[in-house]
């Protein structure tokens, strides 16, 4: 099985840990005055959804995780549980709340998803970085607020509330990071 060196690990990498499979959440490159180099790494376990701190030394080597990354598209949401199919079997994979976690924010039918498999269960998913999202609900702006720095809460189609600026209206399609939950930019208007 693959492996990485300490000089490998980065955000996001899947490594192994105890026959579990961890993503890497921060990774601080540590140099004292004497010694070796360290590395202090935060890891999420996407088996039990816990937080591991582990500090390495340099020159360590991790056990890449036996994961596999499909593409899915997101068909509906019923009782608490998020269902998806694999673009390429069809075969369906209901996911709960808890693993689909603030994800659900950008979620509408015939998203397009990419999901982690561990032993052919699913773990997580992760959105495409942008979405565009139509505004259900929202302020209407004040006149003469031109200031670019005026922000608002819109309520967007997926039931979520991003801060956008005091120009966007109802009806409006908006661009939204979905690595930070910002609002990027105005798609279109309706």
């Amino acid at each position: 099985m693959a492996s990485y060196k300490t000089s490998d690990l980065k955000k996001g990498l899947k490594i192994q840990i105890d026959g579990e499979p961890y993503v890497l959440q921060e990774v601080h490159f540590v140099k004292p005055g004497k010694g070796n180099a360290l590395y202090k790494c935060k890891m999420k376990n996407l088996v039990r959804n816990t937080m591991l701190d582990r500090t390495l030394k340099g020159g360590d080597e991790l056990q890449a995780a036996d994961v596999e990354e499909i593409d899915t598209v997101f068909l509906y949401n019923q009782a608490g549980s998020f269902v998806f199919m694999d673009n390429e079997t069809f075969e369906q994979y209901e996911l709960t709340a808890e693993q689909v976690d603030d994800n659900w924010k950008y979620l509408k039918e015939q998203s397009p998803v990419a999901m982690v498999l561990f032993n052919g269960n699913p773990l997580t998913i992760s959105p495409p970085s942008h979405v565009h999202l139509k505004i259900t609900e929202t302020d209407p702006g004040t006149k003469g607020d031109t200031a670019t720095n005026v922000t608002k809460i819109a309520k967007v189609e997926t039931g979520a509330e991003f801060n956008v600026p005091g120009f966007i209206k109802e009806g409006n399609i908006v661009k939204i990071d979905t690595r930070n939950g910002e609002y990027v930019e105005r798609v279109s208007m309706e």
